[in-house]
């Protein structure tokens, strides 16, 4: 099949990229930058364009098969005003350029875009399906307006697939990529209480998701892409600091965390206890559903 994706020249999106073309697909990934354009492999092409903007990269779109939205800015900084609009307008305007790219019949193309699980809110201990309703929170409305834009695709005939990821847990960058350095040098600990819920992907079956549903042609609308064991943060600071034979006892006061950090920092300090009801219901295999075994496989190989 041909690939079409948005946000593929970064940390997901990389990873990604190489695991459609090793299942023999055919990439193409657009990119504002030719700086950008580092992974060279047979298979994979560039198309230089802006995704929030209209322009000619929106020609190519309706000769794919697979669509992938991935694009839109870091929800990891301090959020200022300005900062809100650039989240927002990352996601917004890439989702509606592609659903406008879209041709009329679109009936043969499945259109992934991508959310995530901050789309529920603040739940404190309470398990958390697709079925599950939106917070109210800035980071829980955003995610629902950027999935009901995705979801305009379907009244051009396209399958919709919102992918609502939890933390994605990968090799050089990501959450993990800023963590353990800190437990390296014997500062990782806890954030506020500890006691928040941590919902996580390993990269591996994060990958393995979009493949499985790409063949499961009658699942389309929102799916939760984590694991099965989502665990509090104390825990997920425990266990890195088990594969790294360090300890894990400098915790990072709450009210400092969010002095630093503003509204952001309660997405660090509240959480959200996810299960991926509809992979598990149609039969998906983790290979990774324990947070043990997958930072072992992150970090000593």
């Amino acid at each position: 099949m041909k690939v079409f994706m948005t946000g593929g020249t970064g940390f997901v999106g990389t990873y990604l990229a190489k695991r459609f073309l090793s299942e023999g697909h055919s990439v193409t990934i657009l990119t504002a930058s030719a700086a950008e354009q580092a992974l060279k492999i047979n298979g994979l092409s560039y198309l230089e364009g802006n995704p929030t903007l209209e322009g000619e990269w929106q020609k190519a779109v309706a000769g794919h098969d697979v669509i992938i939205n991935l694009a839109g800015a870091s929800i990891f900084s301090r959020w200022t005003e300005k900062q809100k609009n650039i989240l927002r307008s990352s996601r917004m305007l890439t989702t509606r350029n592609l659903v406008n790219a879209l041709p009329q019949d679109a009936s043969h193309i499945t259109f992934f875009s991508t959310s995530a699980v901050g789309y529920y809110g603040f739940h404190a201990d309470e398990e958390l399906t697709e079925a599950s309703p939106a917070g109210t929170d800035f980071l829980a409305r955003l995610a629902e307006d950027w999935e009901r834009e995705a979801l305009k695709a379907q009244q051009k005939g396209a399958r919709v697939i919102i992918t609502r990821f939890g933390i994605v847990l990968g090799k050089s960058g990501g959450a993990l990529g800023q963590m353990i350095p800190l437990f390296k040098f014997f500062l990782g600990g806890p954030l506020g209480s500890g006691r928040q819920w941590f919902s996580w992907i390993h990269m591996h079956d994060l990958a393995d998701a979009f493949i499985f549903l790409l063949t499961k042609k009658d699942i389309s609308g929102p799916v939760n892409v984590c694991s099965p064991q989502p665990v509090r943060n104390r825990e997920l600071g425990d266990a890195i600091g088990r594969v790294l034979h360090r300890p894990s006892f400098m915790p990072a006061p709450g009210f400092m965390i969010k002095l630093i950090l503003g509204e952001f920092g309660s997405v660090l300090l509240e959480g959200q206890r996810v299960i991926p009801r509809r992979l598990l219901d149609a039969g998906f295999k983790f290979r990774y559903p324990d947070i043990d075994e997958a930072l072992k496989s992150i970090v000593l190989i």
